[in-house]
């Protein structure tokens, strides 16, 4: 893989890497991004100022991640759990985040639940539960 392809996106390498450890065999391509399809709906079930609810396919995904790693670098993501459902079309997974907000430099953690429809070895649909309290804290804390 040309790994300059995602170069922009490498403050979010442990979420990504951690998504594609996640789903293994079941879904094709080596980055996050390669195992969308080109229509992906990725849904997030909270508000964050400058986040969409709703990202509506894989070049509108990109667009957001891209606004996303200008303001969070993640060290690292653990704690994954796997749950497996509809013969591998259906995945859920929990997880946590560990960066720093780039403006302040303070301390982000975060909690998630990820609910992914797998179609044709490709992510299909994606919906997102996380710690909105956590969030907020390190997004409106001084630094």
């Amino acid at each position: 893989m040309d790994k300059s392809k995602y170069a922009a996106y490498e403050p979010a390498a442990p979420y990504f890497n951690l998504v594609r450890e996640a789903l293994g065999d079941l879904v094709e391509g080596e980055h996050f991004f390669d195992v969308m399809t080109n229509d992906t709906v990725y849904e997030v079930l909270y508000d964050i100022p400058g986040w969409p609810r709703v990202i509506r396919g894989r070049t509108d995904l990109m667009a957001a991640f891209r606004g996303y790693v200008e303001h969070i670098e993640l060290q690292s993501a653990d704690k994954l759990i796997v749950h497996k459902a509809d013969d591998g079309h259906a995945v859920v997974i929990e997880y946590e985040v560990h960066g720093v907000i780039l403006a302040t430099g303070v301390k982000y953690d975060n909690r998630f639940c990820s609910i992914i429809a797998i179609e044709n070895r490709k992510i299909g649909h994606w919906r997102d539960y996380m710690d909105s309290l956590a969030a907020w804290n390190a997004l409106t804390a001084a630094r």
